[in-house]
């Protein structure tokens, strides 16, 4: 299996904004700030993207629930507490990969910011 969300962490600090964007990282956020909308949620559709909870909802059809209306601010919230038992996926994520995080989460609220 191709390893995707952890293929860089055993690169020398992956953590760091340097590593991060020289495996091109932030590349999919400048895509997106030059899209319009509708279509980042769109393309977020097509390719599958599935939350990292236990039920795995399709991120694309989660904010197609957001209000479009452009005078009503919009809050994102990352929720990567680690209260279920045995479950140590998002501090691993932060600690080796944080930028993909925030990449993530930037590019989430890209299409209701514009």
């Amino acid at each position: 299996m191709e390893r995707i969300l952890s293929a860089t962490w055993d690169q020398k600090d992956s953590h760091t904004l340097e590593a991060y964007k020289k495996n091109g990282g932030y590349k999919s956020l400048q895509k997106a700030l030059k899209m319009k909308p509708e279509d980042v949620t769109s393309e977020v559709k097509k390719a599958n993207l599935r939350g990292r909870g236990g039920a795995g909802f399709p991120a694309g059809v989660k904010w197609g629930f957001v209000p479009q209306d452009p005078d009503v601010p919009k809050y994102l919230v990352v929720n990567a507490d680690e209260g279920e038992p045995g479950t140590f996926k998002d501090r691993v994520i932060m600690e080796k990969s944080p930028h993909m995080m925030i990449e993530g989460a930037a590019g989430a609220i890209a299409p209701a910011a514009m």
